[in-house]
């Protein structure tokens, strides 16, 4: 089957699956249309619904147009993700040359550098170079004032919102033996498993959650709505083998350390926005808040699937 032909089938399998969710989100609206508490769920499911309709239609435009469309559909994720990360974390006067060189100078040339398929100094702009760089751009404003603090908001929201989510379309660099030309299709089983877990682990936790695993930090989140929809994704992942290069037992392993990395994420990051007294990063996504709404769970499951394919199937 050629990548083209995986690609179509994928799509068609998704599309199908949006068709079910909304002829089912429909069916619910008209049962609960009396019932407030439960309506307010089923909008929730419904809005989430309508806007995977539209993630799905740019995702699928990106791969179509080719791996720099879909390099550039990333930068414009990190850059909209950033701003949402210092939006909720209050800079001052004195940080704004660390924030223009954030912006203007580490977002593209990080992605550049995947474009250009330079995988050596790709791995490490921003851990060492950006990590120095910004800070010492700062003190040149000669602010002392809570500046540990505000260097490592902004170093913390570089690394999240640039480094870690360049990883996505950075897996279209693996040149994997026997699987020439199908690298892309890796973004897609990151992407689906990651956003698989996290709606069914809603979708389990609002059938039979009890017991909250960190009621402080995500009051949302239960221990049965975590296994079934750990489970769930990690069965579906190992279904999906066929557009990896992962038999379907590794498959299923790599789904596994996704949907935990990606749990981990969005509980650390929901740590964060408790921290900064938030409940959304934001509302560009109607239904999914902000852009780091969408990307929390990917943004720590990218970076370890990436190098966790890269090291045993490169």
């Amino acid at each position: 089957m050629t990548p083209q032909t995986k690609f179509y089938v994928l799509m068609g399998g998704i599309v199908a699956l949006l068709v079910i969710a909304s002829a089912i989100g429909r069916i619910l609206q008209i049962k609960v249309e009396r019932d407030s508490s439960s309506a307010a769920v089923v909008e929730n499911l419904v809005a989430r619904v309508r806007a995977w309709w539209s993630m799905v239609a740019v995702f699928a435009t990106a791969f179509l147009l080719g791996p720099n469309a879909t390099i550039v559909m990333f930068a414009f994720v990190s850059f909209f993700a950033l701003r949402e990360f210092l939006t909720l974390t209050p800079t001052k006067a004195g940080d704004h040359k660390a924030l223009s060189a954030a912006f203007f100078l580490l977002i593209p040339v990080q992605y550049w550098l995947i474009g250009s398929n330079w995988y050596g100094l790709f791995s490490i702009f921003i851990p060492i170079y950006g990590f120095l760089l910004l800070p010492s751009l700062s003190v040149l404003a000669h602010d002392t004032d809570n500046f540990l603090e505000r260097s490592a908001k902004i170093q913390w929201g570089v690394m999240i919102c640039i480094y870690c989510i360049s990883h996505v379309p950075a897996l279209m660099l693996l040149e994997i033996p026997g699987y020439e030309g199908q690298a892309a299709l890796l973004l897609f089983f990151l992407v689906l498993v990651v956003q698989l877990s996290d709606v069914l682990q809603y979708v389990f936790g609002k059938l039979f959650g009890k017991n909250k695993i960190a009621p402080v930090v995500s009051p949302s989140k239960t221990v049965e709505g975590f296994v079934g929809g750990a489970l769930s994704a990690t069965l579906i992942g190992g279904a999906m083998w066929w557009i990896t290069p992962f038999q379907p037992l590794q498959a299923a392993g790599m789904a596994f350390v996704i949907v935990i990395m990606g749990f981990l994420g969005g509980l650390v990051l929901s740590a964060v926005k408790r921290s900064l007294g938030a409940k959304d990063w934001g509302t560009m996504i109607k239904g999914h808040g902000g852009m780091m709404d969408r990307m929390d769970s990917v943004s720590f499951a990218a970076p370890i699937f990436f190098h966790l394919t890269r090291y045993f199937y490169t």
